[in-house]
């Protein structure tokens, strides 16, 4: 029993099978899929909406990937605002600082974060974070702005210092597929050390495509590789991996899950 916690299932690259990937992900025994908005533009938030609202077992977040900073203004966050209000509606984002890229201005990245950081703040909705190479501002901004608020830090790819800083905010560490990667080894130890009881999994689909699916396409069914490989490092049953992760996601965002 397991839930992809970020995912984004709503767009183009499952059009032609959307429901197929939703059923083989329960018949993978993945028990609920969060859709993740904020991936491109507008429409990603609309549709993962619109996805919660047409099954039972999908939940939405509503946000702007940093990367698409620079088109978001106050319509754009009137809009999202009024979104979040859906019942299906679970957390804020994904936002937050991407400095690989650099496609929207550090500046204007930050600005945006702490907006949808204030809306998550009065929505009282936790908030979905996006972070690559900005671990210290993205933490300061948290810890400064966020007061008390909860959240999670998707797809984390840093190492234990900036894993360590968001864990002592109350922050959940999600990881995706990338930890499967033979090149992964400093993120597996990463893993190693993150308490289960603040871990997440997530397929972050279609991207970072697990082994031994890796240069496909990736779909919700395959976050139980993601667990299978944090049972693997951790020593301890896959079991043990879904039944934390499942409670530690249900409990983020305010959904029931099989256990309960």
């Amino acid at each position: 029993m397991l839930i992809d916690s970020h995912a984004h299932i709503q767009s183009k690259e499952y059009a032609d099978e959307r429901e197929a990937v939703i059923a083989r992900a329960h018949d993978a025994g993945v028990e609920k899929i969060i859709a993740v908005g904020g991936a491109g533009d507008m429409s990603s938030n609309t549709e993962a909406v619109a996805l919660a609202a047409a099954f039972p077992n999908i939940y939405a977040t509503v946000g702007m990937h940093p990367h698409d900073a620079k088109d978001v203004g106050d319509d754009e966050l009137r809009k999202l605002v009024e979104l979040a209000a859906h019942p299906k509606v679970v957390a804020i984002g994904e936002t937050g600082l991407d400095y690989y890229y650099n496609h929207s201005p550090h500046d204007v990245q930050r600005r945006v974060f702490t907006r949808f950081i204030h809306m998550a703040r009065d929505t009282g909705l936790p908030i979905v974070v996006h972070e690559r190479d900005a671990a210290q501002e993205a933490a300061e901004l948290l810890r400064g702005e966020g007061r008390g608020l909860r959240g999670v830090i998707h797809c984390f790819t840093g190492n234990y210092d900036a894993a360590r800083a968001y864990l002592d905010l109350g922050f959940y560490i999600s990881f995706t597929g990338i930890i499967t990667f033979k090149s992964a080894a400093p993120l597996r130890e990463v893993v190693q050390k993150v308490p289960l009881e603040r871990m997440l999994v997530e397929t972050d689909s279609p991207f970072l495509t697990p082994v031994p699916h890796r240069g496909r396409r990736n779909e919700p069914a395959y976050v139980r590789l993601v667990a299978e490989t944090v049972a693997q490092v951790k020593g301890i049953h896959f079991d043990e991996v879904a039944r934390a992760t499942t409670r530690n996601t249900a409990a983020l965002f305010g959904i029931q899950s099989g256990l309960e």
